[in-house]
């Protein structure tokens, strides 16, 4: 086999671009693996990327392959490649350091960095939604200290990286409690989380379950820093993915970075069932474009997946 069928695009633009065509099979480099795809994560970074949102960040090399989470069943290895063999079954946060060769394919080219073994416990189409949005709540939760005994807010608990953040930080003894649509708290309360709605009086309202304050504030929605300052205990951190003006408030602005320590760590969480991964749809390489059209409408409870299984 020399060549594999992919969602790619040749420029960017809107769903329209995207097509599925056959593609020279990936070479992998010392450091990488060629893994055969079961299931590809959708994140509203991949159409974001298509649109040119990350243009000034990395660079691109046309025809793009989007996605960047995996599982699937390792092909073949490189060079100096020892912790994996023919036939394992991993998970990847498959991002590289320019814009290219993506996972909504049949097979992709991934740094070892990027892999972990993937969860028995969860199918391929789970395993596949858990590293991108499970790595980001897994990372800014414990860059911010979280221990067991600490109170965290999560803004944004229903979502795809607020409820792994709401499952990380249960599973490390935290007191969480977790913002949402009125709707959605009954899922937070199975989460382990107390839900708050969010909006107007949303400090008040967290202040009446911790009147003295929250130790590490999660902000996975943006638009909420007002009220996170207004709720910090003394001495209380907050960081947040998608609003920069934390910076000025003494918060962090962070965004995922591949590491396979954190990886399989969260790895563990999953098969330990600490960590559930919720799939609302599945779509074929050939529905990308439905697939991104439902991850825009942003109502999404669970993870959205290509299945190529």
């Amino acid at each position: 086999m020399t060549t594999m069928r992919a969602a790619t695009y040749d420029h960017f633009g809107d769903d329209s671009v995207l097509a599925v065509t056959d593609q020279p099979l990936p070479r992998i480099a010392p450091g990488e693996v060629l893994v055969r795809v079961k299931a590809a994560g959708v994140n509203p970074v991949d159409w974001k990327v298509m649109s040119g949102g990350l243009e000034a960040m990395m660079e691109t090399q046309f025809p793009v392959v989007p996605g960047w989470d995996v599982a699937g069943v390792v092909e073949q290895v490189g060079i100096d490649v020892t912790d994996y063999a023919v036939g394992d079954e991993v998970i990847g946060y498959a991002r590289k350091d320019w814009v290219h060769g993506g996972t909504f394919a049949e097979f992709v080219a991934v740094p070892r960095r990027c892999l972990a073994r993937k969860p028995e416990r969860l199918s391929w189409q789970q395993a596949a939604g858990l590293p991108l949005a499970g790595l980001t709540a897994y990372q800014v939760l414990h860059r911010l200290g979280l221990d067991a005994g600490k109170t965290v807010l999560i803004h944004g608990g229903a979502g795809g990286v607020g409820s792994f953040g709401v499952q990380v930080a249960v599973a490390a003894g935290a007191r969480v409690i977790a913002t949402a649509s009125e709707s959605n708290h009954e899922y937070l309360r199975d989460l382990g989380a107390e839900p708050v709605t969010y909006g107007d009086g949303l400090a008040d309202r967290v202040r009446a379950l911790a009147p003295e304050g929250v130790d590490i504030v999660a902000d996975f929605v943006g638009g909420v820093l007002d009220a996170t300052l207004a709720v910090l205990a003394d001495g209380g951190v907050h960081a947040s993915i998608t609003d920069p003006a934390v910076l000025g408030a003494g918060g962090q602005w962070m965004w995922v970075h591949p590491d396979p320590t954190d990886l399989a760590a969260l790895a563990e969480l999953a098969q330990s069932g600490a960590v559930d991964v919720t799939v609302t749809a599945t779509f074929a390489l050939d529905q990308v474009p439905d697939a991104f059209a439902l991850s825009r409408e942003g109502h999404t409870r669970g993870k959205i997946v290509i299945d190529l299984t």
